[in-house]
């Protein structure tokens, strides 16, 4: 092998470390969002909740990802990405270990407030931190790899709780099976502690804070030293045309960007994902499964999401966010009206699972990784933590209203007089909210392939 060879493959083995490190804040935010699913069922039984108490339990830890994805930028931007990182894994951990010994509802709430600031900081710095590391040719696919992990924490714990509702008698599940679904977190929590530990701080984020030696090093090893130079100069460039305020963010050019972070982050939770992640169990219930065949139905989800996820990473950066995009949000469509039908004529059984699954499919294909991608690449480099940040708390303001509002929409007698025409009104509004992302996809976001950061943030200006 000749050194230029060792050398390529170097550099790409240090980048895949990096991104794999970094996307475990995407298993740990898939982990512990879809862990509620299957404690829902126990925990409205131990602490006897009502529809709206069970919106307010599940969306506690929304409440939390809120507050964290809005403080992590600007804390980010001052103190680093890594810092930031570490608090939000122990925050996990704590979370974890509370929530699975709460004695109250109260006390529940409280411990996965906890967590939620983890995982909204960790939402918004885990791309971000990737997409300040990749090179641009390949930065969709390694960004792609965060919503992978984030898949991936969704279907282990889907087995986990799958796996720990057998292990008893209902009693048993609704008295203590449950905690120990919740304090299974603690495992994923201190590896990512851990592994944290053993990567570097962001290059750009070093060179915007005058450390230019300590990022050449990071960027040698993750271009070559020649193609490093030139990366590092093009973002001392470019750091000096940028104002660094957040009102630049609202300034002709960079605010169309700004509107599309936006739009993308609400549209990717209002399209009806978290309602099937968060309350699959209860939709399965309601279309005439037992309640043990439907955890069985949310591991089949998991599965889905997850094979799917890797067709996004295949076509990425070789189709295009935009193409991608178009096609995947069209199948969803579809797929909304037809699980819509399903509800509202009773067709149950295989039909119902496959037009929930297909819908699974199409979103994991392309609004699953997409927003994360361009969220976290066309932002400038000064303002990238609180930009992030803003993109980031309206997309959990938008999973807290889905989390709230689903439980409440599919209950009888609120949007139909059965549980059925519940579930059919409610994903005819899902569908109706995809029509309108499909069409602002269509006339309102560029594509980003193969363009460096800084090529980016550039040609919102021009």
């Amino acid at each position: 092998m000749n050194q230029g060879t060792a050398s390529g493959a170097s550099t790409t083995g240090f980048v895949i470390k990096l991104t794999v490190v970094a996307a475990l804040g995407g298993f740990l935010f898939g982990y512990d969002t879809a862990v509620i699913s299957g404690v829902v069922p126990f925990i409205t039984t131990k602490f006897s909740l009502s529809d709206t108490m069970v919106g307010y339990a599940v969306g506690s830890a929304i409440v939390g990802c809120i507050i964290g994805s809005f403080a992590a930028g600007p804390i980010s931007d001052r103190m680093g990405r890594k810092k930031v990182l570490i608090f939000t894994a122990v925050l996990f951990a704590i979370s974890s270990i509370g929530a699975g010994i709460a004695g109250t509802v109260t006390e529940f709430v409280l411990f996965r407030v906890v967590g939620g600031i983890g995982i909204g900081a960790a939402s918004m710095l885990s791309p971000l931190y990737i997409s300040e590391v990749a090179p641009a040719k390949i930065r969709g696919i390694l960004v792609s790899v965060y919503q992978l992990a984030i898949v991936v924490g969704i279907l282990i714990i889907y087995g986990v709780n799958f796996g720990i509702s057998g292990l008893g008698s209902e009693a048993w599940k609704v008295e203590t099976g449950w905690r120990y679904m919740i304090g299974s977190g603690l495992l994923p929590s201190a590896l990512f502690l851990i592994l944290l530990f053993v990567v570097p701080e962001s290059p750009r984020w070093l060179i915007k804070n005058k450390r230019r030696a300590e990022a050449m090093d990071t960027l040698e090893r993750l271009n070559g030293k020649e193609e490093s130079i030139a990366v590092a100069n093009e973002i001392e460039s470019t750091l000096n045309v940028e104002e660094g305020t957040v009102g630049e963010l609202f300034k002709p050019g960079l605010r169309k960007a700004m509107i599309v972070g936006i739009f993308l982050a609400l549209f990717s939770q209002i399209t009806g994902i978290n309602a099937i992640i968060y309350y699959a169990p209860t939709i399965f219930v309601n279309a005439g499964f037992s309640a043990h065949n439907a955890l069985g139905q949310t591991f089949l989800i998991g599965g889905i999401n997850l094979v799917f996820t890797f067709v996004a990473i295949g076509l990425i950066d070789r189709m295009g966010r935009k193409n991608l995009l178009l096609w995947g949000v069209g199948g969803m469509i579809v797929c909304l009206a037809g699980t819509a039908y399903c509800f509202l004529a009773h067709v149950q059984g295989v039909w119902l699972v496959a037009c929930i699954c297909l819908y699974i499919a199409c979103f994991a294909a392309s609004l699953g990784p997409i927003p994360w991608v361009i969220i976290s690449e066309i932002f400038p480099t000064k303002t990238r933590g609180v930009a992030m940040s803003i993109a980031t708390t309206v997309l959990w303001v938008g999973t807290f209203l889905i989390s709230f509002f689903t439980p409440i929409m599919l209950a009888a007698g609120n949007i139909g007089k059965t549980a059925a025409e519940a579930g059919g009104y409610t994903f005819l509004i899902f569908m109706f909210n995809a029509v309108l992302l499909w069409l602002f996809t269509k006339f309102m976001i560029p594509e980003t392939k193969q363009k460096t950061l800084e090529e980016i943030e550039l040609s919102w200006k021009k």
